[in-house]
Parts: C-alpha cells; structure tokens; sequence
C-alpha cells in the first residue's frame, strides 16, 4: 500500500527528469516517432475518382492518347470478328453489330488523328 510518505513532494516531482542522459532522450524520440508513425499515420491525399480505378498520366498528348486507341480498337474489333466464326444465330449477328460498332468507333479516332497530322502507328 502506498502511503503519503512514498509521493513525492510538488517540487521534487519538478525535478525528476524522465531522461538520465543525452542518450535516453534520442531513445525516447526515437520510440516517440516510431508510435506516431504506426498509431498516428499521415493519411495519404489521393484524388479519387468515383467509379474509376484506372487513370491516364495528365501528360500524355492527345496524339498518343489517339494512337493508342487506334490500336486498342483495331485488336477488339478483330477479337470479335473471330467470336463472329463460332457462332450462330442471334448471338452472331449480335457480335456482328458490335464489331461494327468497334470499326465506326476506330474510323472516328483514325479521322482525328489523320486531321492532327499524326499516323495512326505514332
């Protein structure tokens, strides 16, 4: 049990250091900066997008932006002309209008870049 005696006075609790030495004060700020980056962590400021996990660097031209859609473009619209050989009925004429769709959509993006001067292999 504690008695009265074993508290220390107002003036001797002033006194007491928590650091004996020059050395117990780097080991506590170090203990003090490893808490606060696992207990206390920055949270990290992200602009999020809603409805989008994918983003395009904002420093990539409308040029290669154009390029690379070409591209993209061309390997679905040739994706579904191979789905077209294996089917019938609805479901092939279905996957008909999409690939077309697909090359209307390459046409428009080929048009562009014709009109910027820039080859669609750029």
């Amino acid at each position: 049990m504690v008695s009265i005696t074993d508290i220390p006075s107002e003036s001797e609790a002033d006194s007491i250091s928590p650091y004996v030495c020059a050395t117990s004060r780097k080991l506590h700020d170090a203990a003090d900066r490893a808490l606060n980056y696992y207990l206390n962590p920055v949270p990290v400021k992200t602009q999020i997008i809603p409805g989008s996990i994918f983003t395009i660097a904002p420093d990539i031209n409308n040029e290669t932006l154009l390029a690379h859609a070409s591209e993209s473009l061309e390997s679905a619209r040739v994706m579904a002309g191979d789905f077209v050989g294996v089917l019938e009925g609805s479901h092939r004429k279905t996957m008909l209008a999409l690939q077309q769709i697909i090359m209307l959509g390459q046409l428009a993006v080929n048009r562009v870049l014709d009109n910027t001067g820039v080859s669609e292999n750029a």
